[in-house]
């Protein structure tokens, strides 16, 4: 009897599942056995090569579509080169936006100082800038306090948060806030390197202090009492920080050593100097009269062009504006970022470092990989669809030190300077080629007196809102 009804169980099962299977084969828009046998001989007819299917399923994807027609005629040589700092490595952490803005800033103390090398300290900068990304985190789950929980721009803030990425005016307002130091006086740590976990931990307590404010304002407490408590949250934070960074120097002493002009002397005793600063002195000794105004270019074309942008919610500091963007064609990024190396100023970028990117040799170059050929497939697409549908996207911020022009002034490849240590690229370095420049480069960061009259009169346009969930400007925010 019991067998009896386990064989009923499963012929209604078996039952069931076939008039399910039925009406699904009738539903328009379903996979079919029709669709499903043309695709197979479609397959047959053009791609059923035994030898591709073993190619492909054995080796590497982007060794076997490696174009080596790209890599011969390659040289080395830039005729517009600056003076640059050593190669930096950011390690397993998301800090790019800072390394290349460091890249950019540490050359100014080696110039005035006539020293061989010389860098700032990341893991300063990087205490301030969590604390503050806690401070704005919990500073807009006060100002979201009476959204719903699936709220778009609650849910994001509570995605992204608290996170390592950034850009170039997070950067300036931190250095302008608290000053700089150099890197011997606050070095990296185990946890400045590999930020994942105490980021983790630091994400935890923040979520469980922004489910205690949200409770605080349904007991109906005023924004001032949540404020005030907020305030004594972050003293949490603040020693979460001390012990993945130490804690941050009030003042400290600066020693050097300086090179000698006088090369004929028989005195090989080296000429140490030493100073005491603050980290405030210091950026007003070094920086303060030295860094340009700078602005921020972008290129989207899903945007119009010649068009003021303002991303919602999209700063680290709290009292600071959000950020705001002109949107221009790539030609006049690439003007600028051209103005700039003749000018001697490095340029700090972002861009889609994960696109036609071959790292063993440090080359940036659309075509690099084959993939047309090696799957005969298609995968082109204009740069606007890309973004569009969130293909390509900024998520890397590096740094232009040089560019190789023709012999009428057109730039043909770019020097780039990156992040990553001296083990990947070309010893830390990438050429860039002109055409990978026009697909994946996205924005860069110039001196506001290098432009025309008439792209400078278009900054003081009204900015349009961008809201802060978009993603190409979510990302853009959130470079790592």
């Amino acid at each position: 009897m019991k067998s009896l009804k386990i064989l009923l169980c499963i012929l209604t099962v078996s039952i069931l599942s076939t008039v399910t299977y039925s009406k699904s084969k009738s539903k328009d828009g379903a996979l079919n056995a029709s669709l499903l046998k043309t695709y197979e001989q479609n397959f047959d007819a053009n791609h059923n090569d035994e030898r591709i299917i073993n190619a492909i399923t054995n080796n590497d994807i982007k060794q076997l579509s490696l174009n080596r027609e790209k890599l011969l005629n390659r040289d080395k040589i830039f005729n517009i080169k600056l003076k640059t700092n050593e190669i930096t490595n950011q390690k397993n952490s998301g800090r790019c936006w800072m390394f290349a803005g460091v890249n950019i800033l540490s050359p100014k103390v080696m110039n005035k100082l006539n020293i061989s090398n010389f860098e700032l300290s990341e893991p300063y900068i990087t205490f301030w800038d969590k604390l503050e990304k806690a401070n704005f985190f919990l500073e807009r789950i006060i100002e979201l306090r009476d959204r719903p929980l699936d709220d778009r721009s609650l849910s994001g803030e509570l995605e992204y948060f608290f996170g390592d990425g950034g850009w170039w005016q997070y950067l300036s307002g931190l250095i302008e806030k608290y000053g700089v130091v150099p890197l011997s006086v606050m070095p990296e740590t185990k946890q400045s390197v590999a930020t994942h976990n105490y980021t983790k931990l630091g994400r935890t307590i923040l979520r469980k202090d922004a489910a205690e404010l949200r409770q605080m304002y349904k007991d109906g407490k005023s924004v001032k009492q949540l404020r005030a408590r907020k305030e004594k949250m972050l003293a949490e934070i603040y020693d979460l920080l001390v012990y993945a960074y130490g804690k941050p120097p009030k003042e400290f002493t600066f020693r050097y050593e300086s090179k000698k002009d006088d090369t004929t002397s028989k005195n090989n005793k080296a000429k140490i100097i030493e100073k005491k600063y603050t980290p405030q002195s210091f950026f007003k000794e070094f920086y303060a009269e030295e860094i340009p105004e700078f602005v921020a270019l972008i290129n989207n074309p899903t945007k119009d062009y010649n068009q003021m942008y303002q991303i919602e919610a999209s700063r680290n500091i709290y009292e600071r504006p959000d950020l705001t963007l002109l949107n221009l064609s790539i030609d006049k990024l690439k003007e600028y970022a051209l103005k700039s190396l003749l000018d001697s100023q490095a340029v700090w970028f972002a861009c889609d470092a994960g696109q036609e990117n071959y790292n063993d040799s440090g080359i940036f170059e659309v075509g690099i990989y084959d993939y047309n050929t090696t799957f005969g497939m298609n995968f082109k697409a204009s740069k606007k669809n890309r973004i569009a549908f969130q293909e390509i996207s900024p998520n890397h911020a590096m740094v232009f030190t040089g560019v190789d022009t023709s012999s009428s002034g057109i730039p043909l490849k770019w020097l780039v300077k990156n992040s990553w240590g001296t083990k990947r690229g070309r010893k830390g370095y990438w050429t860039m080629y002109d055409d990978w420049f026009n697909q994946y480069v996205f924005m860069v960061i110039v001196d506001k007196s290098l432009l025309s009259k008439e792209d400078a009169a278009k900054l003081k346009q009204k900015p349009k809102k961008i809201a802060d969930w978009e993603p190409f400007f979510l990302s853009l925010r959130n470079l790592d």
